[in-house]
């Protein structure tokens, strides 16, 4: 009985279980338990895990070194800062060249838009010598010595390389002509006296008090036949200005047209024309809206 009891005190309340026969672990994978080498080799795997993030940042920083290390660096000479002091030795020296030597020099004059003046006149009044380098040539000034003939209205002087010279000139159209005891003389647009010949067909006559440049009657005499159209300037003779507001026009057969003032002179030059096919000696159109014949 003693023994028996012993027997039955030494046992355990809870039988024991071997390790195979225990339940898992909430979440620990069921099955047989790992021995020591695979537990080191799992704490290894684990180890080499990243935070979020950081392995791709590794991962870019990684390409970024070997795509660096792939691209070839550029030589020495084809840097931008020594590429853009290559260029500006050659422009300085290519401006060099062409100040000092006679590479781009001129060996020809071009002149243009001269009818009445002789080019021999104007390539002396241009006075560039054969063989100054372009751009050594002021073409400023001597557009300005061409302008001083007095028949010239404007001149251009242009550098056409490689080795020419272009003279551009207008030259002054006559609108009319005064008498004078030194001959006739030509007055063009502006008003400018500038040639003593007899007059071209078609260009009237101007009788003024000091017919010329700025004076206020002439200014206004050229005015109106500027204003006329051409059927109607074509039979003018003369134009006479006693002032500014008394012009009138004299035609060829002897017919005079009182004009007036400059004011209104399109809508006079109007009413001109089929006034002019009346009968009549003297056609008064100063004021348009109320012509006159007689």
């Amino acid at each position: 009985m003693t023994r028996e009891r012993r027997g039955r005190a030494e046992r355990p309340d809870r039988p024991v279980r071997r390790d195979s026969q225990r339940s898992p672990r909430p979440g620990q994978a069921s099955g047989p338990r790992a021995n020591p080498g695979e537990r080191t080799s799992a704490r290894r795997r684990t180890s080499t895990v990243t935070e979020p993030g950081t392995g791709r940042a590794r991962e870019s920083a990684s390409a970024a070194r070997k795509s660096a290390a792939a691209t070839p660096r550029r030589p020495w000479y084809r840097r931008p800062a020594v590429m853009g002091v290559v260029g500006l030795v050659v422009v300085v020296a290519l401006g060099l060249v062409a100040w000092f030597t006679p590479l781009l020099s001129v060996r020809e004059t071009d002149v243009a838009g001269a009818a009445s003046i002789s080019e021999e006149q104007i390539r002396q009044a241009l006075a560039v010598p054969q063989g100054q380098p372009l751009l050594r040539v002021d073409t400023e000034g001597a557009a300005q010595r061409v302008a001083a003939i007095p028949k010239v209205a404007s001149a251009r002087v242009q550098r056409v390389y490689p080795s020419t010279i272009r003279v551009t000139v207008t030259e002054r159209v006559p609108v009319v002509f005064i008498d004078t005891p030194g001959g006739t003389h030509l007055l063009d647009a502006e008003a400018v006296d500038y040639e003593i010949v007899p007059p071209p067909p078609g260009v009237p006559r101007l009788v003024t008090e000091a017919p010329g440049w700025g004076d206020p009657s002439t200014e206004a005499a050229i005015e109106v036949l500027e204003s006329m159209p051409p059927q109607l300037r074509g039979q003018v003779g003369q134009v006479a200005a006693k002032s500014i507001s008394d012009i009138s026009v004299t035609l060829l057969d002897g017919r005079i047209v009182v004009w007036g003032g400059t004011e209104k002179s399109e809508r006079k030059a109007a009413v001109t024309l089929p006034l002019l096919t009346q009968p009549g000696q003297t056609y008064d159109v100063s004021s348009p809206d109320l012509p006159t014949v007689r």
